[in-house]
């Protein structure tokens, strides 16, 4: 038989240089839902221009002191890993700053403000991470209707199902920001050509 060809033994999902560029002179704490949802919406501005991936972009926050523990955007193109979402990024490294898998460990209160609803993938991820609230700038379908993302199987009670499972949801906070920049990512596709990455559909 022939011998196993070398198989991949890691990867790694790391936030793109320009990040702390954009993060010079940001506050360490972010003492509003505001505060925290205008810095998302500045990183999701940025990250498509880069080339990182999608108009994406998400920050864990201690709910009562506002303290930010990390950051997170798309990195789906630059990595070439179908998982390096927003919010799978945001919540591993502050599950690395922590040293915790449970953000939630020990009663902390921490939370996790990204601009949309999650996505199928990042629905369950933001399930098992441990914060106690989902923030998020909006809902409907209006994200896959600018940008021409496919979000997956979303049940409509999702919210519901995060707040069952001690999970607080926070919506509609900077929602007419990150329409703004939904609509900036589709101009720059049309400008482009630049990949809008979906699962395939032909089979």
């Amino acid at each position: 038989m022939p011998d196993t060809p070398p198989l991949a033994h890691s990867f790694t999902i790391a936030l793109p240089a320009w990040v702390d560029e954009e993060l010079s002179g940001t506050p360490a704490v972010l003492p509003t839902r505001e505060d925290r949802m205008a810095l998302v919406h500045c990183l999701a501005a940025r990250n498509f221009r880069e080339g990182n991936g999608g108009p994406f972009a998400a920050v864990v926050v201690d709910t009562d002191s506002g303290e930010l523990v990390s950051v997170g955007v798309n990195v789906v193109l630059s990595t070439g890993i179908s998982s390096g979402h927003a919010e799978v990024t945001a919540l591993g490294l502050a599950q690395v700053a922590t040293g915790s898998w449970d953000l939630g460990a020990g009663g902390a209160r921490r939370e996790l403000v990204v601009n949309w609803r999650p996505c199928a993938q990042c629905y369950g991820a933001t399930l098992w991470s441990g914060v106690r609230t989902l923030v998020v700038a909006g809902s409907g379908p209006e994200l896959e209707e600018i940008t021409g993302f496919d979000e997956g199987p979303v049940r409509d009670d999702w919210a519901e199902q995060f707040e069952a499972r001690g999970i607080a949801v926070v919506t509609d906070v900077l929602r007419q920001e990150a329409l703004d920049v939904y609509r900036a990512y589709a101009a720059h596709v049309a400008a482009t050509g630049a990949v809008v990455y979906n699962a395939r559909t032909d089979g």
